[in-house]
């Protein structure tokens, strides 16, 4: 049995007016060159929708970084940039910032490699959970919620290619990962996916 609909925090319409008032603060304050670092993967739809809605001729770099949990008391970089920030104004484009506390290490982290100017631009905030201080230059939408999915944000893999950010029930999710995926017919054998 399917879970009731999760609560919309943001639907499409309202991502992409999102989208455009972050690009318009971020071309207020970025010049061509700046670095927009995506962290892997969450921030992938985040940072494709701001490269193209920024005026300025922006350097796209990614990496990738374990996050603290049970058994992993520390972050540490799983894929490193592939460009060097040495003086240059870098954007770090989060899908999520929740604790603070793996963003504090890869702030610190970046901050070593001396760049001009860090800047972090985060979809969804949740200031009620931080344990890090950490300062956030663009936020799309702060919540008080404890879970979301969607636009990038998952659940187990799951849920990044929905148009919309909901908020979903952990619990609910813990007992069936798939509790808010629509219901789709059966595939026949040698089928192929409707795209």
């Amino acid at each position: 049995m399917s879970a009731a609909a999760p609560r919309t925090l943001l639907d499409a319409d309202a991502i992409s007016a999102t989208v455009d008032r972050l690009a318009a603060e971020l071309d207020a304050v970025c010049s061509d060159g700046t670095v927009m670092v995506g962290v892997l993967t969450g921030s992938v739809p985040l940072l494709a929708d701001l490269v193209r809605a920024v005026r300025f001729v922006a350097v796209v770099d990614f990496l990738a970084v374990s996050r603290y949990g049970p058994g992993r008391p520390r972050a540490k970089l799983v894929h490193d940039l592939t460009i060097d920030i040495s003086g240059r104004d870098v954007v770090v484009v989060e899908d999520v910032v929740d604790t603070g506390l793996t963003l504090a290490w890869l702030l610190d982290e970046l901050g070593r490699r001396d760049p001009r100017s860090v800047r972090v631009c985060a979809l969804v905030d949740k200031p009620r959970r931080r344990l890090a201080p950490v300062e956030l230059h663009h936020v799309g939408i702060a919540t008080d919620a404890d879970y979301v999915i969607g636009y990038g944000i998952d659940h187990a893999g799951r849920y990044r290619g929905r148009p919309d950010i909901v908020v979903a029930d952990l619990a609910r999710l813990r007992d069936d990962p798939d509790a808010y995926e629509p219901i789709r017919p059966p595939l026949l054998p040698g089928a192929v996916p409707e795209r």
